[in-house]
C-alpha cells in the first residue's frame, strides 16, 4: 500500500505535502497507524466500539425530531 503524490510543475513542496496529508487522512491511514501503535486488548476494543455506538445513537435520538 503506497501512496503517491506527483509534484506538479512549479508547485511548492509545502503544497504537495498538504495534498499528501489530505490524501492520507481521506483514506484513514493516519488513524489506523495511531490505533495500531500500541497493542489493544480485545475488551478495550469492544469497549471503545460500544462507546462510539452509544454516542452515535444519542446523536440520532437527539436530532431525529
Amino acid at each position: 500500500m503506497s501512496i503517491e503524490i506527483k509534484i506538479r510543475k512549479n508547485e511548492p513542496v509545502d503544497r504537495a505535502l498538504r495534498r499528501l496529508k489530505k490524501k492520507l487522512e481521506r483514506e484513514n491511514i493516519i488513524k489506523d497507524v495511531r490505533f495500531k501503535r500500541y497493542n489493544e486488548k480485545p475488551c478495550e476494543k469492544r469497549r471503545r466500539k460500544e462507546k462510539v455506538m452509544a454516542f452515535t445513537q444519542m446523536l440520532r435520538r437527539r436530532y431525529a425530531e
